[in-house]
């Protein structure tokens, strides 16, 4: 076959956030309170958990406490104080805080100063906040002589924030300040500021003195970033981690088994393409017809329409914004639009004189664009109205397109060895320029990068963003005479899918290059590849030999993940 035919990641305020059943239980230990406020020097001999030696018992236990209190479970929270002798806060701390919700600010300063290790531009700006407040509710219930008084004598001392000092002054003279402001005389509002001055002193104080909120969980959330980010290959949802076993990939989670052979085609399959809600599966075909697959939940793929009315080969399919309507677009022919509910033809595209080679939407789903065989680029609202026209050297007579989620850029092969990246607004063009015949690309969902494929059998990833330059290639598929298709895929689409005319599929680490697997199957050259972007686990190939084919786990990584859940079944193409 020629080539051309194949161009084919509970606010603070509320009163639970700081519990005052801490500071109830810890009268009697005052003396050791007032020591743990201060943040002491490492100590060689301190106690610490786990083999290591590396985490502090009395840490560790104090955020457990912050725990048990975040998540609501106080009298949990006040025993393990009580059992385990380690108060979460220093009584001093406590009666900072409930100084602050009681609204006896003087008081709360002056204790403020009796907390030891703070240095003096944390004072004074922890001081400014609860002045700051303190004056906020002088001047909601009137007493302007007294707001007046603490501002000059109180806050301006202290020499913080003077740009906001100017906006208190402004609250004196100016009914609209003070509106800007906010102030209220509705206790509930007073209430609620004076938790948002404590959210903002646990910002301001050292962790030692105040322990922040959701530490703990903040860490948790660490460690299984740190997994994620170790495990090579990587191809798990983060709702799929556990804190049960540490986390580990392998290649099993890469779809490398075929789960089902699609064969309603009578000819080469040359393009498809999964929906954006991973929901269905579009394909098209040398035998004049576009095909929609309807992805089941349980990950079975079925035949919902079969789209006729091309007069040539479809080269390729483009998925509307909403996955409400499909283009297809013939060989040097005309676009169709679909409905993907009823599979009926909504309206025809073309051009007198000159056919069309490509087709794709722009982001809003208003209109669509594609490449003429005269080499320009032209854009249609839906009722085929010509919007824009870009003629000359920007595209080829067979041509892969896209535009960027901003729509802002235009994205074609302009030259067998060229890509043209056009910017609608500023009018500029730039170029990716490469020593070997461009057959395909193929963009990044973040629009940043850029999939390249060559006749000398690489494919070159290109970063889009900034200056331009190959960022990796892959090797290792064959290609001699037809034009191959390759994809991003995976968790945050860390993998490189490609067709091959060994009839295999060809699956790479995206960062590092390496190949990872040669998938056979099909007996026909494998022209197109579609990673379900809403499934990890399944990945869509096209051939020659009329099929397609469902890629999933095998059954080894099936029988892993079911023996390490709790009474969920997890099927091979990954759901549950």
């Amino acid at each position: 076959m020629n080539p051309p035919l194949k161009r084919p990641k509970v606010p603070l305020g509320d009163s639970n956030s700081f519990s005052g059943d801490s500071f109830l239980t810890q009268s009697a230990a005052c003396s050791l309170g007032d020591m743990m406020a201060r943040p002491l020097p490492s100590q060689g001999d301190e106690e610490t958990v786990c083999s290591k030696g590396v985490i502090k018992r009395s840490e560790f236990i104090k955020i457990i406490t912050r725990a048990l209190y975040s998540l609501g479970y106080d009298k949990s929270g006040a025993l393990l104080e009580e059992e385990s002798g380690i108060p979460l806060r220093a009584s001093v701390v406590n009666l900072l805080m409930q100084q602050v919700r009681d609204g006896k600010w003087n008081e709360s300063v002056a204790t403020l100063h009796t907390i030891g290790g703070l240095d003096e531009t944390t004072v004074k700006s922890a001081s400014f906040l609860m002045l700051e407040q303190k004056f906020l509710e002088l001047v909601r219930i009137d007493e302007v002589t007294d707001a007046l008084d603490t501002l000059r004598n109180e806050i301006v001392p202290l020499c913080v924030n003077v740009s906001r000092v100017h906006e208190l002054t402004a609250c004196i003279v100016s009914p609209t300040w003070s509106a800007i402001l906010g102030l209220s005389s509705h206790d509930s509002d007073v209430a609620r500021s004076r938790s948002k001055i404590l959210e903002k002193l646990q910002k301001l104080l050292p962790a030692a003195v105040m322990i922040p909120e959701k530490r703990l969980e903040h860490l948790v959330e660490q460690a299984l970033d740190v997994q994620r980010d170790a495990c090579v290959f990587h191809n798990t949802l983060d709702g799929d981690l556990s804190l049960y076993l540490d986390h580990h990939c392998g290649r099993r989670q890469i779809p490398s088994q075929t789960l089902q052979v699609l064969q309603a085609h009578t000819d080469e399959v040359w393009f498809l393409e999964f929906s954006h809600n991973g929901k269905y599966l579009a394909s098209s075909s040398k035998d004049q017809s576009a095909i929609i697959w309807e992805v089941k939940e349980d990950g079975h793929v079925s035949l919902k329409h079969v789209l006729t009315g091309h007069q040539k080969p479809v080269l390729m399919v483009s998925w509307g914004p909403g996955d409400h309507q499909l283009l297809t677009c013939g060989l040097e022919e005309v676009i169709r639009r679909w409905d993907v509910a009823t599979g009926e033809c909504l309206h025809v595209y073309e051009k007198n004189g000159v056919a069309l080679v490509s087709c794709g939407w722009f982001p809003d789903g208003r209109g669509i664009f594609s490449g003429m065989t005269d080499k320009s680029i032209c854009l249609w609202d839906l009722d085929g109205r010509e919007l824009e026209c870009w003629k000359g050297q920007h595209t080829l007579r067979i041509s892969d397109m896209a535009v960027t989620d901003d729509g802002k850029r235009i994205i074609s092969i302009c030259r067998e060895k060229a890509i043209l990246l056009l910017d609608r607004e500023a009018k500029f063009n730039r170029l990716i320029e490469e020593e070997e015949v461009i057959t395909s690309f193929s963009l990044s969902k973040d629009n940043k990068l850029l999939l390249v494929n060559l006749t000398n059998q690489e494919i070159h990833l290109w970063s889009i963003e900034g200056d331009l330059k190959v960022v990796a290639k892959y090797k290792g598929h064959k290609r001699a005479r037809f034009v191959i298709r390759s994809c991003f895929g995976g968790f945050e689409q860390a993998f490189v899918a490609s067709g091959s005319e060994d009839s295999q599929v060809y699956i790479w680490l995206r960062g590092s290059g390496e190949l990872l697997l040669a998938l056979p199957g099909h007996s026909g050259a494998v022209n197109c590849v579609s990673w379900n972007p809403t499934n990890l686990h399944m990945l869509a190939s096209a051939s020659d030999d009329c099929t397609i084919r469902i890629w999933g786990l095998d059954q080894l990584s099936l029988r892993d993940r079911i023996s390490q859940s709790n009474d969920t079944t997890h099927y091979s193409n990954g759901r549950t």
